[in-house]
């Protein structure tokens, strides 16, 4: 993938992902606290169905990138920036999988892929691409999301 081609699936991601919040907090979705901000855990109890049946082969697919080749957590380790491969704390697959999608957000958004040029552009593609057919099928599978998803205001 080219290197246009590659900025523009990131600002789809993060595009895609900004709407996937405010989806989750308009329906409800949201941390038990003053601060608006989106209970990624909450809404994986509610689309457990999707992830654990998945439904073509797109989502199968995808499901599996981030099972075998989960997105790494950017640390800093002894002073110097590193990556820990740990798996974030998780009660469900479905949780995992939403959780490791948030990841790829993370590491995007706040430098660990792209500083100018692209760390593993394939990897970085692969990523996005997935977690992008993730959050769509997931969006289908949840009644209040897809409606939100849709533009209806809330």
């Amino acid at each position: 993938m080219a290197v246009a081609d590659l900025e523009s699936l990131a600002f789809e991601f993060f595009r895609e992902f900004a709407r996937y919040e405010y989806c989750l907090k308009a329906t409800g979705l949201r941390e038990e606290s003053r601060a608006a901000k989106a209970s990624w855990s909450r809404y994986a109890a509610e689309v457990t169905h999707v992830i654990d049946a998945p439904q073509g082969q797109d989502l199968v697919s995808a499901i599996g990138y981030f099972t075998d080749h989960p997105p790494k957590k950017q640390i800093v380790n002894d002073g110097v920036l590193d990556w820990d491969e740990a798996l974030p704390d998780h009660q469900s697959k479905a949780e995992l999988i939403l959780l490791l999608v948030c990841r790829v957000r993370n590491n995007l958004f706040h430098g660990g892929k792209f500083n100018g040029h692209w760390f593993e552009p394939q990897r970085s593609e692969d990523l996005m691409q997935h977690a992008l057919v993730i959050l769509r099928a997931c969006a289908q599978g949840h009644p209040q999301v897809r409606v939100a998803y849709a533009g209806s205001v809330l």
